[in-house]
């Protein structure tokens, strides 16, 4: 069977993200919500989403198709319904479509004249970006439990400190001596070819992924996912980064989510919690204004290419556009458009041409290609946010 992910309709909710990604290509728990989805189905997906994105993710469409909606994490019996669509038969969750089956020929879908079936199961779903740290915890014991089942962990080094070891999943080629694992609050998983400095305290549930790196004497706390090719340091706690970013040195980041390419100064440091103990509010795309997030936790939302220098202050529940650059001494505003740079003091438009030499070179040092793909997705963002940017 030929699966097709679409974004559905928290696109515009998970911006900045999904501004240079489809929904199904967010990182959350251990794995991407497309990883999640092949893994249970053991099968591969394309996806259908935004026109400017599809040049880079692009979408297979054969006669036969099941099309599901990419905000929905999978579990073993959605993912089984799922596998199991006949022609003609969806899977509702309330008023909310997850999955469909169709052909090439429909030139559009009538759910009146479908079999409708019922999921009344829970299950995760994300439809905001805070859900992406809020719901971290259950998505990294769930990714824990697909990925580990009837595998066996490589030994755990004599000079790591461990309690709980039987929570611990370390892959082959991770480095890791003089450390203390906590896996009693959560399972840690340690991915190939990763590196834990000595020193560092991580507590579950916690995710380091391929490639990734621990800075030495860094305190860690769940729920933490650390992308692929990432490096982290200092405090963190109920973070993701999801993947080739940069929060290296001494600092707080705290219930926040790092894009891709993004890199945090030495010592800055973000709020994740108001002054009066009120409920968090987060700049929405989708309503242009401040939203309500229902947390009393809310730190930062930075999108892909994004970055800050040294000593940076960020307040409880800022949102970062991609390919920012923030510097200066002072709190930014809570809202940074993208392709922004500068600082309290205020913000000029941080030229394509500019943005593009830096994530050329900073690509270039993990061997990896800025395309021209990217770039188009680039200049595309560019122009669709500068109505936010104010000279």
């Amino acid at each position: 069977m030929n699966y097709i992910l679409f974004d559905g309709t928290v696109r515009n909710a998970l911006l900045p993200f999904t501004f240079t990604r489809p929904v199904a290509d967010i990182r959350v728990g251990i794995l991407t919500i497309r990883e999640k989805w092949e893994k249970y189905l053991g099968n591969t997906t394309t996806t259908l989403t935004e026109e400017y994105l599809m040049e880079k993710f692009p979408m297979v469409e054969l006669e036969e198709n099941v099309m599901i909606n990419a905000s929905f994490l999978p579990n073993d019996i959605l993912a089984e319904m799922v596998s199991n669509l006949k022609s003609n038969q969806a899977i509702f969750q309330n008023d909310e479509v997850i999955a469909f089956f169709t052909n090439d020929s429909q030139e559009e879908v009538d759910f009146d004249t479908y079999e409708i079936l019922e999921f009344s199961q829970e299950c995760l779903k994300i439809e905001n970006t805070w859900d992406i740290f809020s719901k971290n915890d259950l998505a990294i014991r769930e990714d824990f439990e697909l990925i580990t089942e009837d595998r066996t962990s490589q030994p755990i080094p004599k000079s790591v400190n461990v309690i709980s070891p039987e929570n611990i999943f370390i892959e082959e080629g991770a480095t890791l001596e003089f450390v203390t694992l906590n896996a009693s609050t959560g399972p840690i998983y340690i991915g190939k070819n990763t590196l834990i400095m000595e020193n560092s305290a991580i507590r579950g549930p916690f995710a380091l992924c391929e490639g990734a790196r621990v800075k030495m004497a860094a305190k860690i706390y769940g729920a933490t996912t650390v992308g692929p090719h990432s490096v982290i340091g200092g405090e963190v706690s109920n973070s993701v980064l999801f993947g080739y970013s940069n929060k290296g040195h001494d600092g707080f980041l705290g219930n926040s989510v790092l894009g891709e390419w993004c890199n945090i100064g030495a010592d800055s440091n973000n709020s994740n919690l108001k002054n009066n103990y009120e409920e968090v509010r987060l700049w929405s795309y989708e309503t242009e204004g401040f939203a309500k997030t229902g947390l009393q936790f809310c730190g930062l939302m930075m999108g892909d290419h994004s970055k800050c220098g040294i000593n940076t202050m960020f307040n409880t529940g800022t949102v970062v556009g991609v390919s920012a650059n923030i510097f200066g001494s002072g709190f930014p505003r809570n809202f940074v458009p993208s392709f922004s740079w500068g600082g309290a003091s205020g913000f000029t438009t941080y030229l394509t041409k500019k943005a593009f030499e830096v994530a050329k070179v900073v690509m270039l040092r993990r061997n990896i290609e800025f395309t021209h793909e990217d770039e188009k997705i680039l200049e595309y963002i560019f122009e669709e946010t500068k109505k936010f940017r104010k000279e």
